[in-house]
């Protein structure tokens, strides 16, 4: 997801958001606390499909839904649990990720990063428990993870970027 913030004098701040599925929304909020959100044309970035006005009320009530504040989904219960600094957490494989292609081992994983991958779930919905050196990365893959957060931090530059941040 991308997100650029531009001002607009004298009506407010300009969002502008691209989700990961591609689709393009402009949130205004104006100086008058009033919100729009435009939802835009993938095909044509000037063309408005739909726009929804918001008093700031509603824009906190709709923003409480989002966030999991009004209702948590039990997937997202569960999607990170800490034991004392101790944290589980699911990371997705995303198609842009520098680790696609690769091997656990080759990665050098838990020695480069402190974290372990202590499961996958593929697209096709397969398990693989505690996946060994030879286990290899692919794109969508769903990967439960473990370590401290500053070890997770460092697994994830090193899973999407090809390199180990943060590491102790």
């Amino acid at each position: 997801m991308e997100i650029k913030e531009s001002a607009l004098p004298g009506i407010g701040q300009k969002f502008c958001v691209e989700t990961r599925s591609g689709e393009r929304l402009v949130i205004i909020v104006h100086n008058d606390e009033r919100r729009e959100i435009f939802r835009m044309s993938e095909s044509d970035p000037d063309e408005v499909l739909a726009v929804v006005t918001l008093s700031e009320e509603e824009s906190r009530a709709i923003a409480a839904i989002l966030a999991g504040i009004v209702y948590k989904p039990k997937l997202e219960e569960t999607r990170e649990a800490v034991l004392e600094d101790l944290i589980i957490e699911w990371i997705r494989v995303e198609p842009s990720f520098a680790c696609i292609g690769k091997r656990i081992g080759e990665l050098d994983l838990r020695q480069r990063t402190g974290a372990t991958v202590i499961a996958v779930v593929e697209k096709d919905h397969r398990k693989t428990i505690n996946p060994g050196p030879d286990y290899v990365f692919s794109s969508g893959s769903m990967l439960i993870v473990v370590g401290e957060r500053i070890h997770l931090n460092g697994l994830k530059q090193l899973l999407s970027k090809g390199e180990a941040k943060g590491a102790e």
